[in-house]
């Protein structure tokens, strides 16, 4: 896998969000078919495309990397929070703090993620990336949601627990450390199903980024040091780290990748749900994925060099 190869498909996937766009602009989906769409991917199409990347070989090598790539992700999370804190946890504007700690922190893992690993590693390189998938889930629903909530207000475990994708990676590593396979019909549905990831994600997130207007406004220095810390620093620290944990090979640059991603889009439903205005996560979420289609590259490159 080169640099060529990696930016070709990500100028793939950016195509794909165009098409997004153009529906958007012929006013062929509206916005409770987009909800549809995105509640389709996220509870249907991911669960099938997890299990199916666990339906391999056992490999002892292959779930010490997952492990160690599991450890990689919690430190990880943990320097992202604590830094994100400290540039800003101070701000006076308290919707602008929660917006850029949770943007700088969490990556669009599922819905960009999840879709640029499949397209280029298959289900070897989707197996190490719901370790990430996993890693978004737990930290967001926890931390995430804590900075939108009031201090008194308790986080619903059932949320993670009982999350589609969480519960897929739980049954995949079942699958694939006990060598059990699906019934051939069930595991050729399972297959299909999840196959159509990337092209409805990318026509979805493109969707999204249509309704966006672009103006000044939505530029601001706060958001600019989260977008840094999003596209630049915090996968810089990943690399890092996995260099250090001595990790290697597709689940190296998986890892990276994922860690790569732009901003969550969750980041303007939890603004929404805390009752804040949502035009700085709109805007740091939509800037973040339209540099991303060179940060993404400068990343994956910047891993095979050090």
């Amino acid at each position: 896998m080169n640099i060529g190869q990696i930016t070709n498909q990500i100028i793939l996937m950016f195509c794909l969000m165009l098409v997004g766009v153009l529906i958007n602009k012929c006013k062929f989906m509206h916005a409770q078919t987009s909800n549809d769409l995105t509640n389709i991917l996220l509870y249907v199409v991911s669960p099938c495309l997890i299990i199916n990347a666990f339906e391999q070989k056992y490999s002892a090598s292959r779930i010490k990397q997952f492990v160690l790539v599991a450890i990689g992700i919690v430190i990880f999370y943990i320097i992202a929070i604590i830094i994100s804190k400290l540039v800003f946890g101070r701000l006076k504007n308290k919707n602008l703090s929660r917006i850029t700690q949770y943007g700088s922190v969490y990556s669009n893992a599922g819905f960009m993620g999840i879709p640029l690993i499949s397209a280029l590693f298959g289900t070897s390189g989707v197996f190490f990336a719901v370790v990430s998938l996993a890693g978004f889930n737990i930290f967001s629903w926890t931390h995430g949601v804590s900075l939108f909530r009031d201090s008194d207000e308790r986080i619903d475990a059932k949320q993670i627990i009982l999350n589609p994708n969480i519960i897929a990676i739980v049954v995949g590593l079942l699958m694939f450390i006990f060598s059990l396979r699906l019934p051939g019909t069930i595991n050729t549905v399972v297959k299909n199903v999840g196959s159509i990831n990337t092209p409805l994600s990318m026509i979805v997130i493109g969707n999204s980024l249509a309704n966006i207007k672009i103006s000044k406004d939505m530029i601001d220095k706060n958001i600019g040091k989260a977008l840094i810390l999003r596209n630049l620093i915090f996968p810089i620290i990943m690399i890092f780290l996995l260099k250090y944990l001595g990790i290697t090979g597709i689940a190296y640059y998986t890892t990276i990748i994922m860690a790569a991603c732009p901003v969550a889009g969750i980041v303007v439903l939890f603004t929404l749900q805390a009752k804040g205005d949502a035009g700085p996560a709109i805007s740091l979420m939509s800037i973040s994925t339209v540099i991303s289609l060179v940060t993404i590259p400068l990343m994956f490159a910047l891993g095979g060099i050090l």
